[in-house]
């Protein structure tokens, strides 16, 4: 018995030295990375597959989320892409004299993306094996997991509150308050809301009026539902007309926080503006410039004289015309010579 069973380990010892094959563990080197963690809408992003060492075989697959992505190339393969999945295959014909370690697929998000998409690429592998085939390795079944988002390049929202004139105390004014951003950032539970300083002892009132028609004292309870209210995207705009009231002379400053409910009140953006209230006894109003007579003659653009001299020469300047030309006298004494030489050349005519 013993002997057929030193026979039987010989034979299978020679099995295995002269088959030249063996399976190996599986590739505990393989390393996945992206060239990006953050991606814009229309930008691309290249997902890299590093075996650790060099393989005649495998088949890469790279599973990725096709409303956020699109195919764009890959390297190190065939690929072939099914529209949620792109997978690349290797074989290295030659036999051994140019085998390949690593695979890169190129992926761009869409374009019209306007949220933030957080998502991932999944990656597993088989048809493993070294470059002369003489070893295969297991196939790689458990995904390998890579993070990426895809969002817009948000701008800041930008708070403003404006007026015009004075204010005075226990007054009323009227004002825009107003946020806005040209690609903002989404919050599911955001609020806006207000806080007062102050020199002097008089409240300060800043109300709204909604779409029921409610007030809402914005420095008392903020604007808006208590939970918050959804804002984000492209071209984010909401204009307020409030009406502010201040009860005492002084100096004020009111800080308008944007903020976000569902992350412990965070401030989103903030913005302080400055007043100054006044007594409604100290606002002067403009003098009144005072209005020029004018006679039937002048018209809006004439220039009047200025001073005494010009005024003077106005007077010594005469109102008709010198006559000019020959006086009418000279014309008869001419008439009367002409006709006595006439006549004196009639006379020495006759006489001839």
């Amino acid at each position: 018995m013993k002997k057929i069973i030193s026979i039987i380990s010989l034979i299978m010892l020679s099995l295995l030295v002269f088959s030249g094959s063996v399976f190996a563990a599986p590739l505990n080197s393989v390393t996945v990375d992206t060239d990006k963690t953050t991606v814009r809408p229309g930008e691309e992003v290249k997902v890299t597959i590093d075996f650790g060492e060099q393989l005649g075989a495998y088949t890469a697959i790279v599973a990725y989320d096709n409303k956020i992505f699109d195919y764009v190339s890959a390297e190190g393969g065939t690929p072939n892409d099914t529209s949620d999945k792109v997978k690349v295959v290797f074989h290295d014909s030659t036999g051994g004299t140019s085998p390949s370690q690593r695979v890169s697929v190129t992926f761009r998000a869409k374009a019209d993306l306007e949220t933030s998409n957080p998502t991932e690429f999944s990656i597993t592998a088989e048809g493993l094996a070294n470059p002369d085939a003489s070893v295969t390795y297991n196939d790689i079944t458990t995904p390998i997991v890579k993070n990426v988002t895809v969002e817009p390049q948000y701008e800041d929202y930008k708070i403003e509150l404006t007026y015009s004139g004075n204010i005075v105390k226990e007054e009323e004014k009227e004002m825009k308050l107003s946020y806005s951003s040209s690609m903002g950032r989404f919050y599911e539970h955001a609020r806006l809301v207000a806080e007062v300083t102050k020199t002097a002892g008089g409240t300060v009132q800043l109300i709204g009026t909604d779409t029921s028609q409610l007030e809402h004292d914005i420095i008392q309870s903020g604007w808006g539902d208590a939970q918050g209210y959804k804002i984000g995207g492209k071209d984010v705009s909401q204009v307020l007309n409030v009406r502010a009231k201040f009860g005492e002379v002084g100096d004020y400053s009111i800080t308008l926080k944007l903020i976000d409910r569902d992350n412990s009140d965070s401030v989103i953006t903030q913005e302080t503006f400055n007043f100054t209230v006044l007594d409604n006894t100290t606002i002067t109003p403009p003098a009144e410039e005072p209005s020029t007579p004018t006679t039937p003659e002048e018209t809006p653009n004439e220039q009047q004289p200025s001073t005494s001299e010009e005024i003077t020469k106005t007077e010594e300047t005469p109102t008709t015309l010198p006559k000019t030309g020959i006086n009418i006298y000279a014309q008869i004494i001419i008439t009367l010579i002409v006709l006595a030489v006439l006549c004196l050349i009639i006379r020495k005519i006759n006489k001839k």
